[in-house]
């Protein structure tokens, strides 16, 4: 494929390859148009028509830009921002050139195959290259891991190793367990994580929220979903999150509305509340109610 590019300094014919020929049609690319190509990805992007030809049409819709100054030839410095993942994807079925930004141009081509083991080690392998070269710069991410002593020994196992790496991310664990037993072993451990993975963390500790705190909380969630709540109801709301849980309080907005509506009110009271906390258990009574009754409901 040959294609004449001009600009103020003057013009070449240059030989593409023909990949780069459903880009130009893709832009529905004409004779006047002012566009780029980028050289590494082959990627078209049609800028606009240029000025020369503003008076061809008495009505057009295109936007008119000046032809570009300088020679055909430039280099420019482009900045993306990436993940691994992306990398990931972009060389799962590799086409073209192999330096990165002609990679990320085959992300939305289908037909990837499987991401291997083989394929991350290589693409971590090109980004420390690029790293230790200056091209490129590692901007940490964060991972959260919520109720992390429900994982088992192998996504522990898993995780040791990633963090090790210099690519890792900074991960942040929550959980609310004590002692318990490491999923997938028979072993004890603090907060239901292996040592050898708890001697790599940094450990903070939280206060349980105060009934004030749980008052403005429950206040702050009706507000957001937009149900109108009697000061006195927040004050039980919050009572009741003292003596079993924020989490249990809070799921109580949602069934307390509707008795509201059923009794024709759009404000909750305390006693839409009271029969509600009446109907439900919290994690902690159904658990002392199934204590006393053997493992068996009557």
């Amino acid at each position: 494929m040959i294609i004449g590019l001009k600009t103020t300094k003057g013009s070449k014919q240059l030989r593409l390859d023909p990949s780069i020929y459903e880009g130009i049609q893709k832009e529905k690319i004409a004779l006047g148009d002012v566009i780029y190509i980028e050289a590494t990805s082959g990627a078209v992007k049609r800028v606009g028509r240029s000025d020369a030809y503003a008076s061809e049409y008495d009505l057009e819709a295109d936007e008119y830009v000046p032809i570009p100054k300088g020679e055909v030839h430039k280099k420019k410095e482009i900045v993306q921002d990436v993940t691994l993942h992306d990398l990931d994807v972009a060389n799962a079925r590799p086409q073209g050139g192999q330096d990165i930004v002609s990679l990320m141009g085959q992300m939305n081509k289908p037909k990837k195959t499987e991401i291997t083991e083989k394929l991350r080690t290589e693409i971590n392998r090109v980004v420390n290259r690029y790293i230790d070269q200056g091209i490129a710069e590692l901007v940490p991410g964060v991972l959260f891991i919520d109720e992390v002593h429900m994982l088992d020994i192998e996504c522990f196992t898993f995780l040791n190793r990633a963090l090790e790496s210099s690519l890792s991310p900074i991960v942040i664990f929550a959980t609310n367990r004590g002692v318990c037993t490491i999923r997938g072993t028979d072993i004890l451990s603090p907060h239901g994580i292996p040592v050898d993975l708890l001697d790599r963390m940094l450990i903070i500790r939280t206060l349980p929220y105060s009934l004030e705190e749980m008052i403005q909380i429950v206040s702050i969630r009706a507000e957001t979903e937009s149900i109108e709540v009697e000061d006195e109801a927040l004050a039980i709301m919050g009572e009741i999150g003292a003596r079993t849980s924020l989490r249990y309080a809070v799921q109580l907005l949602t069934p307390s509305k509707i008795i509201a509506q059923t009794a024709g009110r759009e404000q909750i009271r305390s006693i839409d509340v009271e029969e509600i906390d009446d109907l439900f258990f919290d994690a902690k009574a159904s658990a002392k109610l199934l204590a006393k009754s053997e493992g068996y409901l009557s």
